[in-house]
C-alpha cells in the first residue's frame, strides 16, 4: 500500500511540471509519470498478493546473518553524506556536489581503492550532469562551475 500510495504522490506532484510550450521531444514529466505509473502498478500488485495472504520468502542467503545488529554507524554516515550534498548543491554546484556525494558514499560502503572511488566519482558527476542538462533539458545548479560548463 505504502508503494501505491508513494506512486500516487510522484504523479500529483507531476502535475505541478511545466515545460515551456516550445519544447520538443518528451519534456519534465515524462520519466516522473512513468516512475509514478510503474509504482502504482507495483504497489497495486503488492497490495493484491497481501491481501491472498502472500508473504515474502525468508532470506536464505548465505552471507546474510539476519540476527546481527543494525549498523547505526554507516547509516548515520551515509545520512550525513545526502545532508551534506543537499547543503552544498546550490553553492558548489551539481557536478562538484554530486561527485562529493558519490565519493563520500563509497568511502563509508567501504571502497578500498579511494583514487580509483574519486575517479569515478567524478565521471559519474559529469555524466549524470550531461545527461540531465544536455540530454533532458532539465536545468541543474552549476555553481563554481557556472560559466566553465
Amino acid at each position: 500500500m505504502v508503494v501505491f500510495a508513494l506512486g500516487v504522490l510522484v504523479i500529483v506532484g507531476t502535475l505541478d511540471v511545466s515545460a515551456a510550450s516550445s519544447a520538443l521531444g518528451l519534456g519534465p514529466r515524462f520519466f516522473p509519470i512513468l516512475v509514478g505509473s510503474a509504482l502504482i502498478v507495483i504497489g497495486a500488485f503488492y497490495t493484491l498478493d497481501v491481501l491472498r495472504g502472500g508473504r515474502g520468502d525468508p532470506e536464505e542467503s548465505e552471507d546474510i546473518d539476519a540476527d546481527a545488529p543494525a549498523d547505526w554507524r554507516s547509516v548515520g554516515l551515509v545520512s550525513g553524506v545526502f545532508l551534506a550534498f543537499t547543503a552544498l548543491l546550490t553553492t558548489l554546484g551539481w557536478i562538484i556536489a554530486s561527485s562529493l556525494l558519490f565519493f563520500g558514499l563509497s568511502v563509508t560502503l567501504g571502497a578500498d581503492n579511494k583514487v580509483k572511488a574519486a575517479i569515478v566519482a567524478v565521471v559519474l558527476g559529469v555524466v549524470t550532469y550531461v545527461a540531465f542538462v544536455r540530454g533532458l533539458g532539465v536545468t541543474l545548479p552549476g555553481g563554481l562551475l557556472q560559466g566553465v560548463i
